[in-house]
C-alpha cells in the first residue's frame, strides 16, 4: 500500500502517552510494522504530525527513524513526494539452487524488471580467465545490468560469458533471464554454481545505483557457473541490497559451504546445483 497512512501511529495510550526517548519510538514503530498495522510500502505521516502522535520531539523522532532505516525497516526518500516509507518485505535467495533473478522474483510474486547499463565484447581479465578457463585477453561478452523488484533497484550484476560460445548473443534482447536465453538459443543449461558471498558496505557509486545510503550493507556474490558438461560458461559479480534480501538454504543436503575470514568479515563459499 502506498500513499498516506491508513491510521494514525500512536504510542501505547495515544498522543498523550509518556513516550520520551528515541528507543521508545523505535520500538512502537517496529512493533506496528511487525504486527502488520503498518504495511510494506506504506508512507508514514508528516514528521510534525507523527512526532505529535507519539508525544516526542522531532529530533527524537528523527533519531528513531534513522535507527529503523539502518535496520532496513523503513526507507526515507528526500524531496517533494518523498517521506518515510515502510520497507517492502525481503526477497529470499535460496543458496542451494541455481536460479536467475527474474525467476527468483517471479516465484515470490514480485514484478521483475531490468535496466541494461552496458553490453559489449571485451578482453577477459586474469580473474575472469581463470574462472572461465580462458587465456587473459580472450574476448568475452561483458554485460552489466540493474535488476528491479517492483520497480525499485534490487541488485546490480556484472557477468562475463565466453564470446566464442555464444555468437550473436549481443544482438538478442538482454533484459530477461540469461539462463533461459542460453538454454533456448544455445542449448546451454547450468548444472552447478560456486558462489563466494560476503557482506560489504555500499560505496558512493553503488549507493547511487541501488538507491541506498552510502555504507548500507550489500551482499557481494561472485559466481562461477558450469554447464551439464562441467564446462564453465558464466563468471559474474552481483551486488544485492541487504535490506531487500534474505539468504536461505531450502535444501541443506544439496549444496556444500565453507567459511573463511577475510578483510571486513566472513566469506562464505557455497556450491549449489541446478534443479532437475
Amino acid at each position: 500500500m502506498t500513499g498516506s497512512t491508513s491510521e494514525p501511529v500512536r504510542g501505547p495510550s495515544g498522543a498523550g502517552s509518556a513516550v520520551r526517548t528515541p528507543e521508545d519510538v523505535r520500538r512502537i514503530l517496529a512493533d506496528q510494522i511487525s504486527a502488520g498495522r503498518l504495511q510494506p510500502g506504506q508512507r508514514l505521516g508528516a514528521e510534525r504530525a507523527l512526532a505529535a502522535e507519539l508525544g516526542v520531539s522531532r529530533a527524537a523522532l528523527r533519531q528513531a527513524l534513522a535507527v529503523l532505516e539502518e535496520g532496513g525497516l523503513v526507507r526515507r526518500v528526500p524531496g517533494r513526494g518523498g517521506g518515510t516509507f515502510v520497507s517492502k518485505g525481503k526477497i529470499e535467495r535460496d543458496l542451494s539452487r541455481v536460479v536467475g533473478v527474474p525467476a527468483l522474483l517471479r516465484s515470490q510474486g514480485v514484478v521483475a524488471g531490468t535496466r541494461v547499463l552496458s553490453a559489449r565484447l571485451a578482453p577477459c581479465d586474469e580473474t575472469g580467465a581463470r574462472a572461465l578457463r580462458l587465456h587473459p585477453g580472450e574476448l568475452v561478452i561483458d554485460l552489466v545490468r540493474i535488476r528491479l523488484a517492483d520497480g525499485s533497484p534490487f541488485s546490480v550484476e556484472h557477468l562475463m560469458l565466453p564470446a566464442d560460445r555464444f555468437p550473436g548473443l549481443l544482438e538478442m534482447p538482454l533484459g530477461g533471464s540469461v539462463y533461459e536465453l542460453l538454454a533456448e538459443r544455445y542449448g546451454t543449461r547450468p548444472r552447478e554454481a560456486v558462489e563466494r558471498i560476503e557482506v560489504i558496505s555500499a560505496s558512493p557509486d553503488e549507493a547511487m545505483i541501488l538507491d541506498v545510503v552510502v555504507g548500507a550493507p550489500l551482499l557481494s556474490i561472485t559466481r562461477t557457473t558450469t554447464d551439464t558438461q562441467d564446462e564453465p560458461f558464466e563468471f559474474s559479480h552481483d551486488l544485492f541490497r541487504g535490506d531487500r534480501t534474505r539468504i536461505v538454504v531450502r535444501t541443506p543436503g544439496k549444496g556444500s559451504a565453507t567459511r573463511a575470514s577475510r578483510g571486513r568479515g566472513q566469506v562464505i563459499e557455497l556450491r549449489a546445483q541446478a534443479a532437475p
